[in-house]
């Protein structure tokens, strides 16, 4: 499978690494990719940069965001949730469609300092907004319940965890619970919550994880929901 991952920062090289681990071609998509390989000092979270991670992944292309898009299969949105929406229309309505769109992103707003808010809430949603402006596309929200090591790499944390899935597409559901148990994912752990409009709760979650990071002190955690799981 051909995988463009949009968003060069951590979530986006992780989940660019892993695919490429599994055997998928994988093209990381970034505005512009000479300036991408040209920054030399540490992201604003203290991150190397993208450069560093790319000379150790020489099979992971570096693309525009519609070069990436149209290249690809299926797309992940890893971009921060402020500039999804402008990344995804640089990526082009066209060739997004008919794609399976795999949406990471939370829509953390800044603006007022930390800890940062969300933005849109309670009636509306990132994902939400992502199907509306791209109708052809095939919108999954998952895995942004969670810091992206675990992503990945769910056996970071012990004992049975979730990873929710929501989307309007069930076909594209089930690709994206392929992928996640693929990932290392049990079927059992994979919750389908139902349409896209269910990406407004996944999304609402991330103030209370990010009090939780603050209260253990590490990411290496995950929700657990106790019950029948029933995947995509």
């Amino acid at each position: 499978m051909r995988y463009a991952v949009l968003g060069t920062g951590v979530v986006g090289q992780v989940i660019a690494g892993k695919l490429a681990s599994l055997g998928h071609e994988v093209a990381v998509g970034t505005r512009d990719p000479e300036a991408t390989l040209a920054r030399s000092e540490p992201d604003g979270y203290g991150n190397p940069p993208f450069a560093h991670w790319k000379a150790a992944h020489e099979q992971v292309r570096l693309k525009t965001f519609a070069d990436a898009a149209a290249w690809a299969e299926s797309v992940v949105n890893a971009t921060s949730g402020a500039g999804s929406l402008q990344a995804l229309d640089a990526a082009g309505a066209a060739n997004l469609a008919g794609k399976t769109l795999v949406d990471i992103a939370n829509p953390l707003d800044f603006s007022q300092g930390m800890p940062p808010s969300l933005n849109p809430v309670n009636t509306d949603s990132l994902g939400e907004q992502i199907q509306r402006l791209f109708p052809q596309a095939k919108v999954v929200k998952t895995l942004n319940t969670m810091n992206c090591q675990v992503m990945v790499d769910p056996a970071r944390v012990s004992g049975e965890h979730t990873v929710f899935v929501a989307g309007d597409d069930a076909d594209a559901k089930k690709a994206v619970s392929e992928l996640l148990v693929s990932f290392g994912w049990p079927h059992g752990s994979i919750l389908d919550l139902g349409s896209i409009d269910a990406a407004r709760g996944t999304e609402m979650l991330l103030p209370i994880w990010l009090r939780l990071w603050g209260a253990v002190g590490h990411a290496d955690f995950n929700f657990h929901i106790q019950g029948g799981h029933t995947a995509a």
